[in-house]
């Protein structure tokens, strides 16, 4: 033996497979990851009872024989001698060989396999020219084992009946009465004992299911290993004769499991009548190898998750490693040969998903084998490192952004308030009516929860990425243009509170390496379904503690909390009547006054004194205004300081208010408490506003502390009181803007409206000048190809003005339905932001709007005519005052000053024709001093507003002056006043006179 081993007859090899009871699959001895050559033998001289082939049935005792030998040789070491034989009639040369268990004489397959019983010796005609020097000794063993009934010898009555196996249709070449989907279904989360009988490639496999023999397809359930890609013919040609000279159980030198099945469609599909071959994917041969090596012909266990209408299995396979069971996705992920899919992972447990991952991004960062020249993808977020704070929370913005005052930073200061985004996680959208998005199912509630536990809370902020995110109509986050933003994301934790006082008993404080004490905000959203773990994609930044994120969404899908409920989401009906008309809002009056003090909420700081509330129980939210407390306006000393205090001391707090009446604006007026503290009081206080007795000191509540406060900050000189000097103030119940000179606009009115109101663009400013210049110079190309510019609702574009074909910037008003553009003649509702007019133009005289001119504001101001009542153009006389207000300023030579009385912000943003801040100004013409609102007041369009008794001498004056003109026209019964005075309404009324507060 040694001496015919050194002169090369005989090799050593590993055993690959086991096909059938007498044939061997074995692969050469390498080193390293080379692909060994292989060879299918055929052990000499003995022959073992034929498996079932298509069709068919096993010969007894054919299944006992091929386990027999597959358990005895597989994946061990042998050492063989091929004897040379000549072609059979087919032409194929089938090799036969001695072979020798770990190269030791006495371990020779051929006998250990002759003298259990399981095979036979051939007869002397059929060795052919096989040369085998033990036949005398094959068929001693022979004779032995038939004389002690051994394998297929059985003297046992019915032994080889029994020996049949009854095999299903899948099993011989069909899948009929095998429904995969039910299979999987009846047997998840079992453990299916299984054999491999054929690796197709290294994540799809054949196999038998045990007991029953079904041999299915199996699909690796979370990975894809490379595809071996497509031969140009038929592997085998199956011979309905089923010739003796082919191996036990294969036809061609293949396997039974590698003779083909019928195809499915797909397959027919993508085979097709052509030949071309296609050459399998990098790594596809090695990954094929890596799990032929570890489960073919192995006894193997199998989890499976669910079937195909094609009766594939979709499942997890694990196999024995030296004693060791591996699951063979993970193993392949770790290796660099097979992929994550979402598709198969997300049926997985999640511990085995985030294995497999976390595999397939360590061999990524490794660039092992298919992942050897992976590029990682280009990513917007970048990690921030050492910028932990401490702070209080002061806003929350939505269910995953807050706003927390950093305790480092001075109070003040424009650093302090920092924006915190929540790290990997997503709540439900609030929306944005201005912009027409509605607002997702659980936003609210989102945002209520972190309300409740979070407003005026410590928490401890860890910062962790930042990424940086477009802004307008560039929703591509991988394409970044020059209109971006940064946004920081991190994780917050609130320190847990003592028993009774309202400790979240429902979220356990992590105790995770590294973590600070406390409960992880975004985790306590996410465990209770109001939020979702982000998918964040490779090589991203995520959070810290983004495995607990996880575990808490699966514990909340399980649950069916929240956002994961099959319930309906909870309905919300907030009538919002800062939008509102005066008129409405003047009609929830006595239900606001119903009740002395109403529990509200404040939403949002507008000034110092001007506050946005949400009324629960009333189901609405108010402009609020504090009764008698003046803080300084925007842009002026001490305004912003205000906005900070009171952001920091009640937004989005619990606080109580009282109403005692509504403006015409439709801003509520009273007084508002929180924690019982007075808050016009603190701001009297802190020196931030003033005290205006003029309101009526006896119909505001705490009258009596509120002037003791403004005292308090006068004698000490605090912030607006700092260069006070007593006797030499503005008398008390005179407003400040009192005393200063009136702004006056110079401008041309551009478009009349009804009801007293109008638009001008100013006169001599550089800036329109500058963009008229900018538009009259721009290269206007072709009309835009559907589907290349698609503008939405609020969206600045150019628009070409029908009138005079001149190129405009204009907002979108109104869009087609379907909100895109499906013809170029599909018509788009514009506002022109420069001149105040609208109009409906179609698609094609749509540009999109150049950088240089994006950014300028609208140069169009939105004006009425102030102490005036105007008939809207729906009211009688509305379209004669509109038609005469044209006649008296819709001139090009025509210039007016335009004397700002006051200014309405209740209309909030510009959002099309009519919205946006007012301006209430009286309107004299340049030349002719004219003043426009006498020209109406004199021809009976037009009548005063009531007077109230709390108005400045000023004001009075302005009243007296106008009210000759309109008891001219009564007295000439002119427009309005045709047949007499007519009966006015009590919109302007002045409220009820309040009592003293105090005991009853």
């Amino acid at each position: 033996m040694a001496a015919a081993v050194s002169q090369g007859r005989w090799l050593r090899g590993r055993v690959k497979g086991v096909p059938s009871g007498d044939t061997l699959v074995i692969m050469g001895m390498t080193k390293g990851d080379a692909i060994p050559p292989e060879k299918m033998l055929t052990l000499a001289s003995v022959i073992a009872p034929r498996l079932a082939r298509r069709d068919g049935v096993d010969e007894p005792f054919a299944w006992e024989s091929r386990e027999f030998l597959r358990k005895l040789c597989i994946g061990k070491e042998v050492t063989f001698l091929t004897h040379a034989t000549p072609p059979t009639q087919s032409g194929m040369a089938r090799e036969f060989a001695t072979v020798l268990l770990g190269g030791s004489t006495s371990q020779n397959v051929s006998k250990l396999v002759v003298a259990q019983g399981w095979a036979k010796v051939k007869e002397q005609s059929q060795q052919k020219s096989e040369s085998n020097e033990d036949v005398a000794e094959l068929l001693r063993l022979e004779e032995q084992a038939k004389e002690q009934g051994l394998g297929k010898w059985s003297k046992a009555p019915g032994a080889s009946e029994a020996a049949i196996r009854n095999l299903p249709p899948s099993a011989i070449g069909g899948f009929s009465g095998f429904d995969a989907f039910d299979y999987a279904t009846r047997n998840k989360g079992r453990s299916i004992q299984a054999i491999v009988e054929q690796v197709r490639d290294g994540s799809a496999l054949r196999v038998y299911l045990l007991p029953e023999f079904q041999f299915v397809q199996v699909f690796v359930a979370g990975v894809q290993a490379p595809s071996m890609g497509r031969r140009a013919a038929p592997e085998n040609i199956v011979d309905s004769e089923g010739s003796s000279d082919r191996p036990n159980g294969a036809s061609n030198g293949v396997s039974k499991a590698e003779t083909p099945t019928q195809l499915t469609s797909a397959q027919k599909v993508a085979s097709g009548p052509t030949t071309i071959e296609v050459a399998p994917d990098p790594f596809g041969r090695e990954a094929k190898h890596f799990t032929e090596m570890r489960t073919l012909h192995r006894d193997v266990r199998f989890l499976p998750e669910t079937g195909d209408r094609f009766n594939n299995l979709t499942g997890s396979i694990y196999y024995d490693d030296a004693g060791e069971v591996k699951n063979l996705a993970l193993e392949l992920a770790k290796n660099g040969l097979a992929k994550y899919v979402e598709w198969s992972g997300k049926m997985l447990e999640d511990k085995d998903k985030k294995e497999l991952k976390s595999a397939e991004l360590e061999a990524k960062k490794n660039r092992i084998r298919m992942w050897t020249n992976y590029v990682p993808p280009a990513t917007n977020s970048k990690p921030i490192h050492d910028q932990n704070f401490t702070g209080k929370v002061v806003e929350v913005v939505s269910g995953d952004c807050i706003v927390v005052a950093d305790d480092a930073v001075p109070f003040g200061s424009p650093l302090a308030e920092r924006r915190v985004n929540l790290s990997s996680i997503r709540c439900p959208k609030m929306g944005n009516p201005r912009t027409g998005d509605g607002r997702e199912n659980y936003a609210r509630e989102a945002k209520e929860f972190l309300r409740q536990k979070l407003i005026g809370r410590q928490v401890n902020v860890c910062m962790e990425y930042s990424r940086k995110v477009p802004v307008g109509d560039n929703s591509n986050p991988a394409v970044l243009s020059a209109d971006s933003k940064v946004i920081d994301f991190g994780s917050v934790f609130l320190a847990p509170q003592s028993k009774g006082e309202g400790a979240d008993s429902s979220t356990v404080s992590s105790t995770a390496g590294g973590q600070p004490a406390g409960y992880n905000v975004a985790e306590m959203l996410v465990v209770r379904g109001l939020a979702e773990a982000v998918k964040h994609r490779d090589f991203e930044e995520r959070s810290s503690y983004y495995d607990a994120l996880l575990a808490a969404e699966s514990k909340a899908i399980a649950g069916r909390k929240g956002k994961h409920s099959s319930g309906d989401p909870p309905a919300h009906h907030i009538q919002d009547l800062t939008t509102a008309s005066g008129k409405k809002a003047k009609d929830f009056l006595p239900f606001l006054q119903r009740s002395r003090r109403l529990s509200a909420i404040v939403e949002y700081v507008l000034s110092g004194h001007r506050f946005k509330l949400v009324i629960p129980k009333e189901t609405c939210s108010i402009a609020f205004s504090l009764s008698g407390v003046r803080c300084p306006g925007r842009g002026e000393p001490y305004s912003e300081e205000a906005i900070a205090l009171m952001r920091r001391r009640i937004l989005q707090r619990d606080v109580e208010i009282e109403v005692e009446t509504v403006d015409r604006n439709g801003t509520f007026l009273g007084s508002l408490w929180e924690s019982r503290t007075n808050i016009g009081a603190v701001l009297l206080q802190a020196g931030l506003a003033k005290f205006q007795a003029s309101f009526g000191a006896d119909r505001i509540a705490d009258s009596h502390l509120l002037a003791q406060a403004e005292e308090s900050a006068k004698r000490q000189k605090l912030k607006i009181w700092e260069s006070y000097v007593e006797g030499q103030e503005v008398a008390n119940g005179s407003s400040v803007n009192e005393t200063r000179k009136k702004e006056v606009l110079k401008a041309v009115v551009t478009e009349v409206l009804g009801g007293g109101m109008f638009y001008v663009q100013s006169v001599g400013d550089h800036m329109v000048a500058s963009i008229q210049q900018q538009l009259a110079s721009l290269d206007i190309g072709e009309a835009p190809v559907l589907g290349s510019f698609s503008p939405k609702k609020g969206d600045l574009v150019l628009a070409q003005y029908s009138a005079d074909n001149s190129w405009n910037r204009a907002m979108i008003v109104n869009v087609p339905r379907g909100g895109i553009a499906q013809s170029p003649k599909d018509e788009f509702e514009v506002f022109y932001i420069d001149y105040g007019n609208q109009e409906v133009v179609p698609y094609s005289r749509l540009r999109s709007l150049p950088s240089s001119v994006h950014s300028a504001p609208g140069l169009a101001q939105l004006c009425s005519l102030a102490f005036l009542k105007v008939p809207s153009l729906e009211e009688d006389y509305g379209q004669e005052a509109a038609e005469y207000l044209s006649e008296l300023t819709l001139s090009s030579s025509q210039k007016f000053n335009a004397v700002i009385e006051e200014r309405d912000t209740s209309g909030g943003k510009v959002k099309g024709q009519g919205t946006g801040t007012v301006l209430l100004v009286s309107l004299v013409d340049e030349e002719s001093s004219s003043n426009v609102s006498a020209a109406l007041l004199k021809a009976g369009l037009a009548r005063l507003e009531k007077r109230r008794r709390w108005d400045t001498k000023e004001r009075k004056a302005v009243y007296d002056e106008l009210e000759e003109f309109q008891q001219e026209a009564k007295t000439s019964r002119s427009g309005m006043w045709q047949y007499g005075d007519i009966q006015s309404d009590d919109e302007d009324s002045a409220p009820p006179v309040r009592k003293a507060a105090g005991k009853r």
